[in-house]
């Protein structure tokens, strides 16, 4: 299974490594009298993915869409590939909205579609890429997903599994530094939630993308931040990881609208703090 091509049309627009991807500073925001963030402070670095871990309503979701610009905070500053977004316009946000791929929830694909026709929207309505080279681009990520047979079915003949796959392939198809992920496995059996953190990984590992995960399953959490993709000789698998590469992911744990806990997946199942025990049993 083949690596994809550089990303679209974005070499050009690469920041300095020590810059982070995203980087929220003392953010808060609240509706009405309900705090939802109180001074909610990270970074995440290019290349590393960072899991998003709370009870519902914890403020999740919530910060993805901060980071699309779509909600602009209260106080603090968030910051994009090293710009500041929270005080920009409409017009300047579509501009880094550009760099940014989302996974929603239940795949969000278009019924009336095609499977090619879904993965290229992106392409087809916001480039001047001619089609043919569209075509060859959706072709490239499906057959990185490990789809290119469905590229011409309809997403009614898929099972779910393969939609939400279909749906990381429109993620990306536009070649995104940064991709987020709103609870990709919601809903799905764990053989198959694993086909879709497969994809997460590979996405990390060989196209170094930077990735936000947010998810309310932790065997899925664990699965992705202990694992790695590897390729050698044009064969692609997915093994444990060392310890030192699962320590590169990050988990951020919402609570009372702050930030609770920050650290490796190991350092999340050694706590003897009585609340994160709880969420992890």
């Amino acid at each position: 299974m083949a690596q994809l091509a550089v990303s679209l049309s974005t070499a050009d627009r690469h920041v300095a490594s020590d810059v982070p991807v995203v980087a929220f500073d003392r953010v808060s925001l609240a509706f009405d009298d309900n705090v939802v963030l109180r001074d909610v402070s990270f970074t995440v670095n290019a290349g590393r993915l960072i899991v998003l871990l709370g009870a519902s309503g914890a403020g999740k979701s919530v910060i993805l869409k901060m980071i699309l610009g779509l909600l602009k905070p209260d106080s603090g500053t968030i910051s994009i590939n090293g710009r500041r977004i929270d005080n920009m316009s409409e017009v300047q946000l579509m501009e880094v909205r550009g760099d940014i791929g989302m996974l929603f929830q239940e795949s969000a694909l278009f019924d009336s579609l095609t499977v090619a026709d879904n993965v290229g929207y992106r392409l087809y309505e916001e480039t001047d890429m001619p089609a043919a080279e569209v075509r060859r681009r959706i072709e490239e990520v499906l057959g990185f997903i490990g789809l290119e047979e469905y590229i011409d079915r309809m997403p009614s003949e898929l099972s779910g599994g393969q939609r939400r796959r279909v749906a990381i392939a429109r993620a990306v198809a536009a070649g995104p530094r940064l991709v987020l992920f709103d609870s990709p496995t919601s809903g799905l059996d764990p053989i198959i939630a694993k086909t879709v953190d497969a994809e997460i990984i590979k996405l990390r590992d060989l196209e170094h993308v930077t990735s936000i995960l947010v998810t309310h399953q932790l065997d899925d959490a664990f699965y992705v931040a202990g694992h790695e993709a590897l390729q050698e000789n044009g064969r692609l698998t997915i093994v444990p990881a060392d310890q030192a590469t699962a320590d590169e992911v990050e988990f951020l744990m919402l609570r009372d609208s702050r930030v609770y806990f920050e650290g490796t997946a190991a350092e999340l199942k050694a706590s003897n703090d009585p609340y994160l025990k709880k969420f992890l049993s």
